[in-house]
């Protein structure tokens, strides 16, 4: 098996669908992952955040016309959710967000409580204490 950088892989084509799993500080997993506490500082949120920008430009370029990027990281920490996805849609005006919360509601088991945003965003936030999950962000971003 071969390892390559997204931000390269990226560029080799067009693709309709495209999963960001962004490297993030691992916040929402430290109920899972205590241990992890140890292996990130609040020192790293710079360039992680920096890294997945990165990533997600990379991802967006690459979209198909009508392509949807998935945008996750296991950081409820606004630096890597809202702020890197607000930095890339302002780089590309014509993203169009889609409604991550519907899509989450659609593909769960029974009801499932996912607030608006104060932001006015269609990101789902998932929550430990609310739906048993780790602390997880989803955007949906979808190219003209």
């Amino acid at each position: 098996m071969s390892e390559e950088d997204g931000r390269e892989r990226a560029g080799r084509g067009r693709y309709d669908r495209i999963l960001v799993d962004a490297p993030c500080t691992g916040l929402g997993a430290l109920r899972r992952r205590p241990e992890a506490r140890w292996r990130k500082s609040p020192a790293d949120v710079p360039d992680l955040s920096a890294l997945q920008r990165e990533l997600l430009s990379a991802a967006v370029a690459a979209l198909a016309p009508g392509g949807l990027v998935a945008y996750v990281t296991c950081s409820p920490h606004l630096a890597e959710t809202a702020v890197v996805v607000a930095d890339v849609r302002a780089a590309h005006p014509d993203l169009r967000e889609l409604d991550a919360r519907e899509v989450v509601r659609a593909v769960s088991r029974g009801d499932i409580d996912l607030p608006d945003q104060q932001d006015g965003s269609g990101r789902a936030q998932l929550w430990p204490h609310r739906h048993g999950t780790d602390a997880m962000s989803i955007t949906l971003l979808q190219k003209p």
